[in-house]
C-alpha cells in the first residue's frame, strides 16, 4: 500500500449515459492538491456545487449510492469511487455536467483505463490511513446480512453472496491486495434478477439500462411474449435465454462475477468514510444500504479515535512537510524558526517536531549552567505549527500571514532539555471563520505531556 498521497497527472474525461437517470453526461477527473480528498462538482448547475465523497452526504440507496450537498446531487457513485480507491488515488475533483456518472459497461474497468492513461503523481503528504483498532460489526438479521472490519496491516476484502437462487447459487470473492483491484475486480459488471426489472422500471429507475451494461440473471421460466416485452424495454430487436440463466446469452467474465461485483461495490461504498483503510473486511450478502450503515459505524469510531489521539511520531517515515517546504509557508528564519518538520496534516489537525539541541542560541543566556527550553519558546513553536494548520485552509498559503492573537489556560508540565524531541499537536476547536482560528495545542516529550493550552490565530492576506 502506498505511503504518500497521490493524484492524477492531468485531466481526463469519460462520457456516457447514467444507469438510472438515463441522462448522458461528461465526467472529467481533475488533479487536486494534497489533503483535498475526493470531491464531485455539478458543473451543469448555476452555482456549481461541490459534493464531498462523504458517507454523511448519502441521501438515497435505491439500487445505488447517491450523495448530495449544497443542492447538488450525484447518483450511483459507487463504481467511480471503487476505481479511485482501487488505484489508491487520494485527491481528485470529479466534474460532472449531469446527475449521474456514466454506467459504461456496468463495471469500473473503463474508469481504471482512463485514469491509468493519464498516470499518477506522488504528492508531498503521507496517506492518512485509518487502521481499524478493534473488530467492528454490522448485522441485519432480517436480511441475513453481516459485515465485519478486523484489524490488519493492509486492506483486504472478502464477500459472500447467496440469493437462494438455483441459477446464481452461493458465491464468494476475495481481494487480498488492493494493488490487484484493477486486474481481478474492476471489470466485473453490475447485475440484477429478471424479476426485479419490472419493479425497477416502474420506480423510474434503469432508464439507461441496457444488456451491454448489466447482467440480467433469469431465475425462472420465461415465455416468448415476455421476451418480446423485454426486447422493447431494452430497445433490442430480440432477446433470448440460451444458457447459464443469463439474459441474451451474455458471457460472464468470471464464474463468480456477481460476487466480485459485490466486492467492487463494498470498496466503492466504504471509500465514503473519507480515509484509506487498513482492515480486513468480511461481508456476507452485502448491499448498498448495509455498506453505508457499516461505513457510518467505521467513521464514528474514526472520529472518536481522532479526538483522543496522541501523536505517534515515527522518525523513520518521511515528513509530510519538510524544513525546506516549511520556509516557503512560514516567514520565520534563524534563530526564530522553531520547528523542523510536519509529520501529520489534515483539515483540522496538525502534528510536527522540534528537535532541541544544546546549540540553540537561547541556551547561551537562559539558565546557561542548567539549560531549559524557555516556556515562551515552546508556545512559539506550538504557534508556528498551528500556523501551518491555519494556512493549510487557503489554496495559496505563501500569500498569507498567520498572526498569533492570544493564549488561554497554558500549563507547563515537564521541563524540555537539550536532546529532547518535542512532538507538538494542534487541533481546531471550531471551523475557521473570517480568518480566525482557535485551536488546542499539546506538546509531548517521550510520550509525556510537556505543555498544553489554547491559542487563537488570524490569517491575513499579504496585500491587505
Amino acid at each position: 500500500m502506498k505511503v504518500y498521497q497521490h493524484t492524477i497527472k492531468e485531466p481526463v474525461t469519460i462520457s456516457g449515459v447514467g444507469l438510472h437517470t438515463g441522462v448522458v453526461s461528461n465526467m472529467t477527473f481533475e488533479p487536486a492538491p494534497p489533503n483535498h480528498g475526493i470531491k464531485f462538482q455539478r458543473t451543469d448547475l448555476s452555482h456549481q456545487p461541490i459534493i464531498d465523497a462523504d458517507v454523511d452526504n448519502v441521501v438515497d440507496l435505491s439500487r445505488g449510492t447517491s450523495i448530495e450537498q449544497d443542492g447538488g446531487r450525484i447518483n450511483t457513485v459507487e463504481h467511480t469511487l471503487a476505481a479511485i480507491a482501487g488505484l489508491q488515488i487520494d485527491n481528485v475533483l470529479i466534474k460532472l455536467d449531469g446527475p449521474e456518472p456514466p454506467i459504461l459497461d456496468g463495471s469500473a474497468i473503463q474508469f481504471i483505463e482512463a485514469l491509468n492513461k493519464v498516470g499518477f503523481e506522488q504528492q508531498g503528504a503521507q496517506r492518512n490511513y485509518f487502521e481499524v483498532p478493534e473488530s467492528i460489526y454490522f448485522r441485519d438479521k432480517a436480511n441475513e446480512i453481516e459485515l465485519a472490519a478486523l484489524p490488519s496491516e493492509d486492506y483486504r476484502v472478502t464477500v459472500m453472496v447467496d440469493y437462494k437462487s438455483p441459477v446464481l447459487g452461493s458465491q464468494h470473492a476475495s481481494l487480498n491486495n488492493i494493488e490487484d483491484f484493477s486486474d481481478q475486480i474492476a471489470s466485473c459488471r453490475t447485475f440484477c434478477f429478471l424479476h426485479e426489472l419490472e419493479e425497477l422500471h416502474q420506480r423510474g429507475l434503469i432508464k439507461g439500462g441496457d444488456l451491454n451494461n448489466a447482467i440480467v440473471i433469469v431465475d425462472r421460466v420465461i415465455e416468448d411474449d415476455e421476451l418480446d416485452q423485454l426486447a422493447k424495454l431494452f430497445n433490442k430487436p430480440k432477446v433470448e435465454v440460451k444458457k447459464e440463466g443469463i439474459l441474451n446469452n451474455v458471457e460472464l467474465r468470471y464464474p463468480n462475477e456477481p460476487a466480485r461485483h459485490k466486492l467492487l461495490d463494498v470498496i466503492g461504498d466504504l471509500a465514503l468514510v473519507g480515509r484509506p483503510l487498513k482492515a480486513q473486511i468480511l461481508a456476507a450478502r452485502p448491499g448498498h444500504a448495509s455498506n453505508i450503515a457499516f461505513a457510518k459505524k467505521i467513521k464514528k469510531l474514526m472520529e472518536q479515535e481522532k479526538k483522543s489521539i496522541v501523536p505517534d511520531y515515527d522518525p523513520t517515515l518521511p515528513p509530510v512537510i519538510n524544513i525546506n517546504q516549511i520556509t516557503k509557508i512560514l516567514p520565520h528564519r534563524y534563530p526564530f524558526l522553531l520547528i523542523d518538520k510536519i509529520f501529520y496534516l489534515d483539515d483540522t489537525y496538525v502534528a510536527g517536531v522540534k528537535n532541541v539541541t544544546f546549540n540553540e542560541p537561547f541556551f547561551q543566556g537562559h539558565f546557561p549552567g542548567n539549560p531549559v527550553m524557555p516556556g515562551v519558546l515552546q508556545v512559539e513553536a506550538m504557534a508556528q505549527i498551528g500556523g501551518i494548520l491555519v494556512l493549510n485552509s487557503v489554496p495559496d498559503p505563501e500569500n498569507y500571514w498567520a498572526y498569533f492573537l492570544g493564549i488561554e489556560s497554558f500549563r507547563f508540565r515537564k521541563m524540555v532539555l537539550p536532546g529532547d524531541t518535542l512532538v507538538i499537536k494542534c487541533e481546531l476547536l471550531a471551523p475557521i471563520k473570517r480568518g480566525i482560528a482557535k485551536m488546542k495545542g499539546t506538546a509531548h516529550v517521550g510520550g509525556n505531556l510537556a505543555c498544553e493550552g489554547v491559542m487563537t490565530a488570524s490569517i491575513v492576506k499579504k496585500d491587505s
